[in-house]
């Protein structure tokens, strides 16, 4: 809407993409994500157990550069990606286990 010279960003410049998965290819992309992607963070040791409170999930990862299809060699500046979960769960227990179910390596919770 205005200029923020202190990001560098100018109006109707692009600062964003929104891509909605599903079927095979959201599949393909999960698979590939919690089997590949995942695996190449630096001292990974699991994802956050936070979930929003309606049974959906939210993954921040801070370089684009663990999925193998980003050539590095072409890369300018590291991004950072979000990836959301929106599941039919209704309650966050219930998103857990089917999010755990497909393979989503999850921090193990320590409870007194």
């Amino acid at each position: 809407r205005k200029d923020i010279s202190n990001f560098k960003l100018r109006k109707k410049m692009p600062i964003g993409v929104k891509v909605t998965l599903r079927r095979e290819r959201m599949y393909e992309f999960l698979e590939r994500l919690i089997s590949v992607s995942l695996p190449r963070i630096r001292d990974f040791k699991g994802v956050n157990n936070k979930f929003d409170g309606r049974g959906n999930y939210s993954l921040g990862i801070q370089e684009h550069i663990i999925f193998p299809e980003i050539d590095i060699d072409k890369i300018n500046k590291i991004l950072g990606v979000e990836v959301t979960f929106v599941t039919t769960s209704n309650t966050d227990e219930e998103a857990y286990a089917l999010l755990k179910e497909f393979g989503i390596p999850f921090k193990n919770v320590k409870k007194n």
